[in-house]
């Protein structure tokens, strides 16, 4: 990773680049003064967006000095990826309604499909800004498909199982079925929160849920009237 002068804000270089990232801290005080960091980066992200944040705005808003945030990090471009990588466990393991194994399918689809965009809403700054310097830097954008891909290959596996249990046509492809599903999801997810098309989080879920059930040839509820 090249490290940038903090008032170059207007130029990006490499989020994924070849240089050595900070090892994590091993002290409990270290671990929360990244956290800290961690934390203040995210607000200052938000508010300015990435080209527009420095790293005196993230330690202002962290209340340390420069030197501090350099014994953690090398540049603005390894910090926002700390703050996307503390995101990453609310989007891929957001936390759904119990549900049972004995449950049908689509139920499961609907409650998968609710704690997504319920998570992806409470993140959607943070996942507008990731959809932004992907655009803009290659390594960066590598990055990006890398994680689309574990959704995707999360999907497939739910997939196949259901395959396996006749309930799902054997001949379509699980990853190619499920990147296609969980992009659909994933745009719909995008469009609303990022974009500010303000659709609700249960007209989504009736929706993209529909679409998966019939996508995979499964029987789903009627509507109530």
């Amino acid at each position: 990773m090249t490290e940038r002068a903090e008032d170059q804000a207007g130029e990006v270089s490499s989020p994924a680049g070849a240089a050595a990232v900070k090892e994590l801290p091993v002290t409990a005080r270290g671990v929360r003064t990244r956290a800290a960091l961690v934390v203040a980066a995210r607000t200052v992200f938000e508010r300015d967006g990435f080209l527009g944040s420095r790293l005196t705005d993230i330690t202002a808003e962290a209340r340390c000095s420069t030197g501090t945030f350099y014994t953690y990090f090398t540049s603005k471009e390894e910090i926002f990826m700390a703050v996307l990588e503390a995101a990453k466990d609310d989007m891929l393991h957001p936390g759904m309604p119990h549900v049972a194994e004995s449950d049908d399918p689509v139920s499961v689809i609907e409650a998968s499909n609710r704690a997504y965009f319920e998570a992806y809403q409470r993140n959607a700054k943070l996942m507008m800004l990731q959809e932004q310097v992907a655009t803009i830097d290659a390594d960066f954008r590598q990055l990006r498909l890398k994680r689309s891909e574990a959704f995707a290959q999360r999907n497939a596996k739910s997939i196949q199982r259901l395959q396996q249990a006749g309930d799902v046509d054997p001949a379509l492809d699980p990853i190619m079925t499920s990147r296609a599903l969980s992009g659909m999801v994933g745009r719909l997810a995008y469009a609303s929160f990022a974009l500010g098309q303000d659709w609700s989080v249960d007209v989504l879920v009736e929706t993209s849920t529909r679409l998966w059930a019939n996508a995979l040839g499964l029987s789903t509820r009627p509507t109530d009237g």
